[in-house]
């Protein structure tokens, strides 16, 4: 088992497939400009596979796919398939643009859950932050994943004065629909203008649906890292990640490998650890694993220990929310 010095064991790897992304949206990625990472320097499919099975045979139960947006890498098709062989819970987070013609491969590759970021149901509110006009697509490729019996889980950063008001839009489409909503709270990572005022918390989120709504906590999963809740009548339910206000470190399971092959221990850690150029160096790389988890803090990468209002993001050291894979 690959477990830390505070007896936190990990068996959940998120793999970033790309840096690259088909949206620009600012809380992620702010330049339109940005220098995405040589297809050299990113992991192939041969590799991504080797690191996995070593993970694999230390304890790690369930990798989850993200990028950038993974799907928009074009040997996507082929990662998802092999890894799909592997005996782990598969699952992915994708903005949702490319799931029609993606699907066969993730049927076949036996996902059964899929994350989908969606920070708004208005078409000019996600023209205005993604500068991309697909909202019809992305909603016509949810009701096709819905359609298949797939899980659908919504992740909705919320920032205030932006998106705030539409809370109770995304709690009524649980009404009829067996989704799931993450109201997510905005956190601060490299460049993109993080700010106190713009984060929507927990407490707030909880107050804006309770204003409508009746609403019931749901039992937390071991490591989970939303809050549940229930409204009586709806098919759907939501949670609410509260990364700023009430964060979930204590039974932390995850461990990030970036599309460049870094493990980072912690979402916030201002280190990382290069498996990639080791693993093609011939070296042994479970060393490396273990001491990278064994050396992760007790919460928040050390770095936000500070409330949240009091927090100064720039003096944060951290890659950009693109370049680690969420």
């Amino acid at each position: 088992m690959i477990a830390d010095s505070f007896g936190r064991v990990h068996d959940y790897l998120r793999i970033s497939l790309t840096d690259n992304c088909n949206f620009r949206c600012f809380y992620c990625m702010p330049e339109e400009d940005y220098d995405f990472t040589p297809a050299s320097r990113l992991m192939q499919p041969d590799e991504i596979l080797r690191l996995a099975k070593i993970f694999l045979e230390h304890g790690v139960k369930k990798i989850r796919l993200t990028g950038g947006e993974p799907l928009v890498r074009k040997d996507a098709a082929e990662i998802i398939s092999r890894l799909g062989e592997l005996p782990v819970e598969l699952v992915i987070t994708t903005n949702g643009t490319r799931i029609a013609e993606l699907l066969p491969a993730l049927i076949t590759a036996g996902i059964k859950s899929i994350n989908i970021s969606l920070d708004t149901l208005q078409p000019e509110k996600f023209m205005l932050i993604t500068r991309r006009d697909v909202f019809h697509q992305v909603r016509s490729n949810i009701e096709l994943l819905l359609q298949h019996k797939i899980t659908v889980k919504i992740n909705m950063v919320v920032m205030k004065g932006l998106n705030d008001n539409e809370i109770n839009d995304f709690i009524e489409w649980t009404r009829h629909n067996p989704i799931q909503i993450r109201f997510i709270e905005f956190m601060p990572f490299s460049g993109n203008k993080w700010t106190s005022n713009k984060m929507f918390s927990l407490d707030e989120i909880l107050a804006t649906v309770g204003k409508d709504y009746t609403i019931l906590p749901v039992k937390a999963e071991p490591h989970d890292t939303a809050k549940g809740f229930m409204i009586p009548g709806h098919q759907g339910s939501f949670a609410i990640i509260s990364t700023m206000t009430a964060p979930f470190c204590s039974t932390c399971n995850r461990m990030r490998l970036t599309a460049d092959g870094k493990l980072k221990n912690c979402l916030f850690s201002d280190g990382e650890t290069d498996l990639l150029t080791a693993l093609r160096n011939g070296e042994d790389v479970l060393p490396l694993i273990k001491a990278s988890i064994w050396s992760k803090k007790k919460e928040l990468g050390g770095q936000l220990g500070k409330h949240f209002q009091q927090l100064d993001a720039g003096s944060i050291n951290n890659r950009s929310m693109i370049t680690i894979g969420g």
